[in-house]
């Protein structure tokens, strides 16, 4: 199964509907709060290529975006292909 990692702040509607959906869809994520960690904001910054906006969701060290592109994903029946593309 694919590794996720959700990059994500503590008041973010957006990022908490992005884990819950995860949740519910039964997949497995490590997040990673960026909000009071330097070394944490580094990293997103880095793994994002400089992006300025939360939650962003990785899937095996590729950024697919963020709540909006996670539900779209699903939709459209790709989530699950990415998820068992590892």
């Amino acid at each position: 199964m694919a590794r996720v990692t959700v990059y994500s702040t503590a008041n973010c509607a957006f990022c908490n509907s992005a884990k819950m959906m995860l949740e519910k869809w039964e997949i497995d994520y490590d997040e990673v709060r960026i909000d009071n960690d330097n070394a944490a904001m580094k990293e997103f910054l880095d793994v994002t290529n400089g992006s300025r906006t939360v939650p962003q969701i990785i899937i095996d060290g590729k950024p697919i975006g963020g709540f909006d592109e996670l539900t779209e994903l699903h939709m459209d029946g790709e989530l699950d292909e990415l998820m068992q593309s590892n």
